[in-house]
């Protein structure tokens, strides 16, 4: 069995949700200074007009996902960067694929066995007609968080 067969199968044996969910907690606490906490999400479809993705490449394979509103994203924008900084989408967009970028740097620090893990580059999604297909055929691990009064999804697929 190969480490990174070995990581995938000790997210289902040490249920890394809950380490998924504090590394959001932390990061939205930290860098935006706001408290998030996982909700159900039971009959709530939580919105994707943005969508942040960060790839994870080596000792753990996958890649991690925020999607929320736009009003979300430019919420978020505003508390990591200023209300004169996150007028623009560029920068609505920047600060999303940062927030992604350091809850899965956070996620993967939490873990052991990950320091061969790379990230890539953020990219982002703006709009809701798309399809999303990942080779990542693994486990899902996937949260709803309340952020003020809205919602937002943080996905992690891994590859097994």
């Amino acid at each position: 069995m190969s480490a990174e067969t070995s990581l995938v199968m000790h997210a289902q044996e040490e249920n890394w949700l809950p380490i998924l969910e504090l590394a959001v907690e932390e990061v939205f606490e930290i860098m935006l200074g706001h408290r998030v906490k996982p909700v159900p999400k039971e009959g709530q479809e939580p919105p994707t007009e943005f969508t942040a993705m960060v790839g994870l490449a080596g000792a753990l394979c996958g890649i991690l996902t925020i999607c929320c509103d736009q009003e979300t994203a430019r919420e978020m924008a505003t508390s990591m960067l200023g209300p004169e900084i996150a007028d623009s989408e560029d920068q609505v967009s920047d600060a999303l694929g940062e927030i992604c970028n350091i809850i899965a740097g956070n996620f993967k620090n939490k873990l052991t066995g990950t320091h061969g893990c790379m990230l890539s580059v953020p990219t982002v999604i703006k709009g809701e007609e798309y399809t999303f297909y990942s080779l990542a055929d693994g486990e899902l691990l996937e949260t709803v968080m309340l952020f003020e009064k809205s919602l937002l999804t943080v996905s992690l697929r891994l590859h097994s």
